[in-house]
């Protein structure tokens, strides 16, 4: 990627090393468990949160005083990188709605470590990048981009990239409040058919921003699609495959998604809906 080419937003709330404060519902210790468990099987913290009967039950606190936040470009490669990579997302994004006619509103990336108070709940840095779109945030830890190249076998700028704006593509899902998946499909079916779907907005992004893409990129985009498939992460944490417990789609899907919206570079190439999209 082309980081000097990428402006930088502003958009950005740094809580890292911060206490956390209480925002809405507070997650016991046995829903950590079952969040960090999430995490290795590529389950959201609020697709959790909504599977086991809890998201919709959170409402947003006021005892986070956002004005002891700060907020604005991080000066730190991380912080600035993933600060560069949102900047992009909201220029091509606004971009994009406003030739539909529509303003996009950008969600606020949240910067952590450890654990973080959202109006999802509370979660572990264990429960890897997610979007709550509660406050419409998008929350990481920046360790998770380490842990992504040294554990996860995808090292490189646009594979970090991909986690931040498939994270972005479930806001847009949100703000255009987009489905997924058939109205006769199960709970477990609708959860992969959306996270698919944000792989797509993520590969849509990406074929949108050409002026930012370097040869590889997609490559490496790629690459971490594969590598947090629900099979691949179940390979790694328990030794076998478990398809009725996927949630994100496995490996193959996730790649295939991703370049079905680097290829057609449109929303309407991610319509999990129509019986010709097979996920």
């Amino acid at each position: 990627m082309r980081l000097e080419d990428m402006r930088r937003s502003e958009n950005v709330e740094d809580r890292r090393g911060m206490p956390v404060g209480r925002r809405g519902a507070t997650i016991g210790i046995g829903t950590i468990v079952l969040l960090i468990a999430g995490y290795f099987l590529g389950v959201s913290p609020a697709t959790m949160m909504n599977l086991i009967g809890i998201g919709d039950s959170v409402t947003q606190g006021s005892a986070n005083p956002a004005a002891t936040v700060p907020t604005g470009k991080p000066t730190d490669p991380q912080g600035d990188f993933a600060a560069a990579v949102l900047g992009e997302t909201e220029d091509v994004w606004s971009k994009y709605f406003a030739a539909a006619g529509q303003r996009y509103t950008p969600p606020t990336l949240v910067l952590f470590s450890g654990e973080v108070a959202s109006a999802c709940g509370e979660a572990s840095a264990a429960a890897g990048p997610f979007y709550c779109p509660g406050d419409q945030q998008v929350y990481i830890d920046l360790d998770f981009f380490k842990s992504l190249a040294t554990e996860f076998g995808a090292p490189g700028d646009f594979a970090r990239a991909y986690v931040l704006a498939h994270e972005v593509g479930h806001h847009v899902q949100n703000l255009l409040g987009l489905s997924a998946g058939s109205a006769r499909s199960g709970a477990q079916a609708r959860s992969v058919a959306l996270e698919l779907q944000a792989d797509c907005l993520a590969g849509v992004w990406a074929m949108q921003d050409q002026r930012v893409i370097e040869p590889g990129d997609a490559q490496q985009a790629l690459a971490a699609a594969a590598a947090v498939g629900d099979d691949t992460l179940q390979r790694r944490t328990q030794g076998r495959v478990v398809p009725e417990t996927f949630t994100h789609g496995t490996a193959a899907q996730r790649q295939r998604w991703f370049q079905r919206g680097f290829d057609g570079g449109r929303i309407e190439s991610c319509d999990t809906n129509s019986a010709g999209s097979q996920l």
